[in-house]
């Protein structure tokens, strides 16, 4: 297992550059020994260039660092809200697409990219996974526009 995180360290190690911090294997099921390759990563970071498993293995992520004006939430609305709804990710990339584009050396990145970058790797499947979230009642009914 730990040739799959040195060979996962070689294979992403660059994007360190970018604020990537390799943490480690971590077991996330004793019972079932679930592994998972831990990783933490600041909120503006392009989440296209990492795979959600590699080598059979997950990749957790969390955020480091602060979050932008659209994803906070006050305490007493924690229950009615979902930090990563959807039309918050609209909100920031449209408030601040300059700063993205500058941010990940894409001038001519589109608005899509940019979506898609930040929410996970790819936004529609956000959405849909929001959605299903929602319907199933593990995440509070929010608007999604």
């Amino acid at each position: 297992m730990f040739e799959i995180l040195k060979s996962f360290e070689s294979k992403f190690g660059s994007l360190k550059k970018k604020g990537l911090r390799i943490e480690g294997l971590s077991m996330i099921d004793p019972k079932r020994k679930k592994h998972v390759i831990m990783i933490s990563k600041p909120f503006l970071f392009d989440n296209r260039q990492l795979p959600k498993v590699f080598e059979g293995l997950e990749i957790k992520s969390k955020i480091e660092g602060g979050l932008p004006e659209e994803f906070k939430i006050e305490k007493e609305a924690i229950k009615k809200d979902y930090l990563w709804a959807p039309n918050k990710f609209e909100k920031f990339v449209d408030r601040c697409s300059e700063d993205i584009k500058k941010q990940f050396g894409n001038p001519n990145m589109s608005r899509q990219e940019m979506l898609d970058a930040l929410a996970f790797g790819s936004f529609e499947e956000h959405k849909k996974k929001t959605k299903t979230l929602i319907a199933e009642g593990k995440i509070p009914a929010i608007s999604l526009n």
